[in-house]
């Protein structure tokens, strides 16, 4: 990662929401850059802060009801705190984003054709109708969506799901945004339409030159398309690197688990596979310490710091390549060697 120029900078965000019952830290100190051409995997389990994360970003929470600090910067502006008429004109036009429910982000009242007319001419007010018709058509036979001009007169419903995302895809590019967020833009897809919408969004990628952000609880998918790894658990990063780093060396238990949920084409095929145990911290009550430390087979209890003390984002002085940082108080040779014994147990492909 280039760190003189980042596109998109995100220092010690937090986000809280309050409740009847109390205030949920959904978001606690995230940090991440990300350059243009680049693509940045944020992986966790439902209820880690990945999706409140990519909100803060686009600047989509309720004012009234969210509590948020910290910095986001996107091509050197600030987006914390800026009015809401000055986001709005930076949604679609400098960053979009794919949303996890195409059938529900997209109106089911209006005709896909006219959503994206309007997606574009409200970027581009002095596009007419017939130029913003024409820059649609384009996109739908960009994504690959067949018969375009058929497609463009037809409602969100007459689709079927893999449509419905590559419809979601073009609407988001349809001003060449610098940043695009994809939240798990392939779930309840089958494994084959899955792949061709990852494939579409890297061709897009280098058409464009967009930062893409993935957002996703597969770490299998992101193996494939992201150049860094965003690990959250409870709201804060567990370990950030390479995808290099995160696939073959590792640092951080729940990263540990989460490689060995993986099912493998080179170990044994009739093996269960190894969920982690326990569930997830509620958020409004995060356990004191390591938030991943109840459930974590290495805590250290009996007189260590893990259910005390909140393990600080280190780098790793053990790694041939800089960039890999971890929160962890496992000491680093341990947890080199811990590693390694984790996965041959498991038999994850390195």
């Amino acid at each position: 990662m280039n760190d003189q120029n980042p596109y998109l900078e995100v220092q010690d965000l937090r986000v809280r929401f309050a409740t009847e019952d109390g205030e949920i830290r959904a978001v606690d100190g995230v940090s991440f850059a990300l350059e243009r051409g680049q693509t940045l995997g944020i992986v966790g389990e439902s209820g880690s802060g990945k999706s409140v994360t990519s909100l803060a970003i686009m600047g989509l929470h309720n004012r009234k009801k969210t509590a948020m600090s910290g910095s986001v910067r996107l091509g050197g502006r600030e987006l914390i705190g800026m009015p809401e008429e000055q986001l709005r004109r930076l949604r679609g036009q400098d960053v979009a984003m794919i949303f996890q429910d195409s059938l529900t982000a997209l109106n089911p009242f209006h005709k896909i054709g006219s959503q994206l007319v309007e997606s574009y001419r409200i970027h581009h007010p002095q596009a007419s109708k017939a130029e913003a018709r024409k820059r649609g058509l384009e996109m739908l036979d960009r994504v690959g969506i067949p018969n375009p001009i058929k497609r463009f007169e037809q409602y969100p419903h007459e689709f079927s799901g893999g449509m419905r995302q590559r419809a979601m895809i073009a609407m988001s590019l349809v001003n060449d945004p610098n940043l695009l967020i994809a939240d798990e833009p392939t779930t309840a897809l089958d494994v084959t339409v899955q792949a061709q919408i990852l494939d579409l969004l890297e061709d897009l990628q280098r058409e464009f030159h967009s930062a893409v952000i993935l957002i996703t609880h597969d770490l299998g998918v992101v193996s494939q398309v992201a150049d860094e790894v965003l690990v959250m658990y409870g709201g804060r990063v567990a370990e950030y690197g390479t995808v290099e780093q995160i696939m073959r060396q590792a640092q951080h238990p729940y990263t540990w688990g989460l490689l060995a949920s993986m099912p493998s084409l080179h170990g044994d095929p009739d093996a269960d596979l190894l969920p982690i145990k326990g569930n997830p911290p509620s958020l409004l009550n995060v356990p004191a310490g390591c938030v991943f430390h109840p459930r974590c087979a290495y805590a250290m209890l009996n007189g260590g710091p893990c259910d005390i003390e909140v393990p600080q984002l280190l780098p790793l002085s053990l790694s041939a390549q800089p960039g890999h940082t971890v929160a962890c108080h496992l000491p680093e040779r341990e947890r080199v060697r811990t590693y390694e014994e984790e996965i041959a147990s498991v038999g994850v492909a390195l």
